[in-house]
């Protein structure tokens, strides 16, 4: 089997070169973000819990480079696309299966989807890649990627008459176009109370608490009242 720096060397160099020309929200740096993320969760999370086994850092830092190596949101919803592109890739390194199996189940289960996406399987690795994730999604990068996203999907900004709904289903969360604003409360400010690690809890307070204070206020200035 190739060795594991090898082999994250290899991925990266997947990634960038898959992820050139994708949308700013979900391209190199994003992943690049998350992969920094997972590993700094990672170390906390074993730091914490020494006396315990480690997580599998390997598959921790496969997982996040390409957890979004083909998003179903660019592929017309496609949920299946992103695991088979990962498998392909790591199966054509030959890599162990068993690995190629965890970092599948990982990209399959990770994403948020309106929170419907509450599947059977569950891992401490999981956890720390869906936390590194999830992190990259609030605070001032989140932010930012929310409006880049909602831009190249050509959505307005707001619309008070246009509230949010917090009952969509799934297929009505892949293909909205509703303002980003209402993305806040459909999942931007959900995300905190749902980070699975206690390093993830942490990091995600003070980027939640900045969320707050921007809409706070984006509304003000909505009014001209700032």
């Amino acid at each position: 089997m190739i060795k594991a720096n090898e082999l994250i060397e290899q991925t990266v160099l997947f990634v960038q070169q898959t992820l050139a020309q994708a949308e700013g929200g979900h391209d190199w740096w994003h992943i690049y973000r998350v992969w920094q993320n997972a590993k700094t969760i990672a170390a906390k999370e074993q730091a914490e819990n020494a006396a315990g086994p480690a997580p599998d850092l390997l598959i921790i830092e496969l997982a996040a480079l390409l957890h979004d190596i083909a998003d179903s949101k660019f592929h017309e919803g496609d949920d299946s696309i992103g695991p088979r592109v990962a498998g392909e890739f790591l199966n054509g390194l030959g890599v162990n299966t068993a690995i190629v199996s965890e970092v599948q189940q990982i990209i399959t289960h990770i994403s948020f989807k309106g929170g419907h996406n509450n599947g059977s399987y569950h891992s401490r690795e999981l956890d720390i890649v869906q936390d590194a994730d999830r992190l990259d999604a609030i605070g001032a990068i989140g932010i930012a990627r929310a409006f880049n996203y909602g831009g190249f999907k050509n959505r307005p900004l707001y619309d008070p008459n246009q509230p949010p709904n917090l009952s969509k289903t799934v297929e009505q969360y892949k293909f909205n176009r509703d303002p980003t604003i209402n993305h806040f409360y459909e999942k931007l400010f959900l995300l905190k109370d749902r980070m699975n690690t206690r390093s993830g809890k942490q990091m995600a307070e003070q980027r939640h608490a900045f969320m707050e204070g921007y809409i706070q206020q984006f509304y003000a200035e909505w009014e001209g009242n700032r």
